[in-house]
């Protein structure tokens, strides 16, 4: 595999990489491969929602090549990206990463399929950012090859990538991913598998409590999140973060930690009435802030 070949500079990355959704977290998962080297492909559910990735994908390594981040030609890192519906695709990949929202049932089913079309020596990572990896390697015929990889959102602008390892990841699968982080540019945290892994887990517990803050009267989202801004140094307050996340993630994600964890991870009512109300934050334009 071409993790193995250290005599160029690419060598520590996949040669080919293959995501498993193209939405806002699959395209920028694409997009952070693309800009350093990796030829990659996008798997989507149908002709519509894969020409929606290309795009999202285009504009995104545009941005950056705009903002200077990235140097040489952008045809070429283009040229390198490809999308599809066929899981067949995925034949050629020395690592596929799994980028579907965060269902454990949809996870499961996807993973299966992913796999039934893998080459022996590839890996396999899901993008989940709070789910087991352990149980979603229970379907998985070589759990040994398979991982957590939690990029954060935005990739582009993210440094960090939790790396999860499940019950039975090997420790040549996990020296291999944090090559592949490094090689991006990324700093890697290591956890053991376990509800919310560290960052989801202690991120959401503060978001929680910053709404039931608003809910109480205690202050304004703004006025919550610049404590944490300016008290804190968080360079976004976790209301924002929130809106930027998707209201109805945060809210999967408490729920799921609520069953695991206890109560003290029992999603606030004001979530819960703002889902149902269809503000899920910046991708619908309001949230706990309005973005129209």
């Amino acid at each position: 595999m071409s993790t193995s070949n250290e005599e160029t500079p690419t060598a520590l990355l996949p040669a080919t990489v293959g995501v498993l959704g193209g939405g806002r977290m699959g395209a920028g998962i694409a997009h952070a491969f693309l800009i350093h080297g990796s030829k990659v492909t996008v798997v989507e559910r149908d002709e519509d929602t894969a020409h929606g990735a290309r795009e999202r994908v285009a504009a995104s390594v545009a941005a950056s090549f705009e903002r200077g981040v990235v140097a040489g030609d952008r045809n070429e890192v283009l040229d390198r990206f490809s999308t599809s519906v066929d899981y067949a695709e995925f034949a050629s990949c020395d690592l596929v990463v799994e980028a579907v929202p965060e269902d454990e049932k949809l996870k499961t089913a996807a993973l299966t399929a992913v796999a039934e079309h893998l080459a022996p020596n590839a890996y396999l990572a899901t993008n989940t950012s709070s789910l087991s990896v352990s149980g979603l390697a229970e379907s998985l015929a070589r759990p040994e090859q398979f991982l957590g990889l939690h990029f954060f959102n935005p990739v582009p602008a993210s440094t960090l990538i939790e790396v999860v390892i499940a019950e039975k990841t090997s420790e040549e699968t996990l020296a291999a991913a944090k090559q592949w982080v490094a090689r991006l540019g990324k700093t890697a945290v290591v956890v053991r598998d376990a509800p919310g892994f560290a960052s989801s887990r202690l991120g959401v517990a503060i978001a929680l409590e910053a709404m039931r803050m608003v809910e109480e009267g205690v202050a304004t989202a703004e006025d919550i999140d610049n404590a944490m801004v300016l008290g804190y140094k968080h360079p976004v307050g976790p209301l924002r973060t929130t809106d930027i996340v998707g209201l109805d993630v945060r809210l999967g994600i408490a729920e799921y930690l609520h069953t695991t964890l206890g109560d003290r991870f029992a999603p606030p009512q004001i979530l819960r009435d703002k889902v149902a109300a269809g503000e899920l934050g910046r991708k619908t334009g309001k949230g706990f802030y309005d973005w129209s």
